[in-house]
């Protein structure tokens, strides 16, 4: 079996990304070349761009991520210090598909160019405390991107000081993609492609900086006043089991509270005010986030829902759990599943249909 690599951080921010930094530097400064490559190539943005003007977008981005929380800035600093990284650099390590918002937009002369499916895979899911078990609600999600990205999938497990301590299902040199933290916050992304993205804060801010906090409410606005650099939409749950879906485009954001049926997203807008913005999408892409949503609603179709099901769920061979194939080379690069009210985290690395889940705690 395939283990998820656990990396334990602690301390200041600086710290906790220095010691990120040091445990990955190779690792961190090949994923920077990768995507720093990605982000001036017109497949993935809609214009060939160099890479000095690539930096300058996230340049001047890095100006808003410390406006946003200068805590994070300072553990994208200890990073860059121990792999010799800039911060642009890192600032589209870790927000690489808000990121292609904002170079997309940035075009002198836009030309629409449909979202690369590469980046617009994942299944997440909100299941309300009375269709759970014991009636404790969960959040899960599969993480999907390019095949690449797998061997890049780790664990954080973070405990900075003053703050509460997280789990953290990323990806080296990001600070953080899904996570749980000790007061029972639990967040989780899909991503979307908007052509409204602008000079803003990349999604990975948003979801640590959410991870700060103690409820659902807070953690909300976390959300709804960032000044989103792209678009993605974010569910979310705390202890108690209040919870909300929040399709968040660089210029509006639609919040619809988690009620008496679970919530299932994928990777299309679902309400008009988002729709209005949404980037052009490839039909191959727009067919599988349709027949995900459907699986997922129809695989929730029950009561007394538990982690098994759920793990199933992700390992569903008919929609959810995606295994590369020519030309797109997308796959379940992993999972995660969260249980905020009892603190449990189970996370998977890999195909979840070919590996087995992992238990942890907070």
């Amino acid at each position: 079996m395939n283990k998820i690599r656990v990396l334990e951080l602690s301390g200041s921010h600086y710290d906790m990304g220095y010691q990120h930094g040091l445990s990955y530097a190779d690792s961190i400064r090949h994923f920077a070349q990768e995507r720093v490559r990605l982000s001036a190539e017109p497949m993935w943005t809609g214009q060939a761009l160099s890479r000095s003007d690539v930096l300058d977008l996230a340049d001047a981005c890095l100006e808003e991520h410390r406006r946003y929380s200068q805590d994070l800035v300072d553990e994208l600093q200890g990073m860059a210090d121990a792999t010799g990284l800039s911060l642009a650099e890192l600032i589209i390590v870790c927000g690489f598909t808000d990121f292609i918002d904002t170079v997309y937009n940035a075009a002198r002369v836009k030309v629409p160019v449909a979202a690369h499916e590469g980046a617009d895979n994942c299944t997440a899911f909100l299941v309300p405390n009375q269709k759970a078990v014991q009636n404790h609600g969960f959040y899960g999600q599969t993480w999907d991107m390019h095949d690449t990205a797998t061997p890049h999938v780790i664990l954080l497990r973070g405990k900075p000081q003053n703050k509460p301590e997280f789990l953290a299902f990323t990806t080296v040199g990001c600070v953080g993609m899904i996570g749980m933290n000790s007061e029972g916050v639990a967040i989780g992304i899909n991503n979307l492609s908007g052509d409204d993205g602008k000079i803003g804060v990349t999604w990975n801010f948003v979801v640590r900086k959410a991870l700060e906090q103690s409820n659902a409410d807070d953690a909300l606005a976390c959300i709804t006043e960032a000044n989103l650099a792209g678009a993605h939409n974010y569910m979310l749950m705390d202890k108690t089991g209040k919870g909300y879906n929040v399709e968040a485009m660089s210029t509006t954001q639609v919040v619809t509270p988690l009620e008496e049926g679970p919530l299932v997203h994928t990777n299309h807008c679902l309400l008009p005010e988002t729709q209005q913005v949404q980037r052009v999408r490839e039909q191959a892409s727009q067919e599988s986030s349709e027949k995900r949503l459907n699986r997922g609603y129809e695989l929730l179709e029950k009561n007394d829902i538990n982690e098994n099901d759920l793990q199933a769920l992700t390992r569903d061979p008919e929609a959810i759990c995606v295994t590369s194939k020519p030309p797109r080379h997308v796959e379940t690069c992993g999972a995660a599943i969260m249980r905020p009210a009892t603190g449990d985290f189970w996370a998977v690395w890999g195909l979840p249909s070919e590996n087995e889940y992992e238990h942890f705690t907070l």
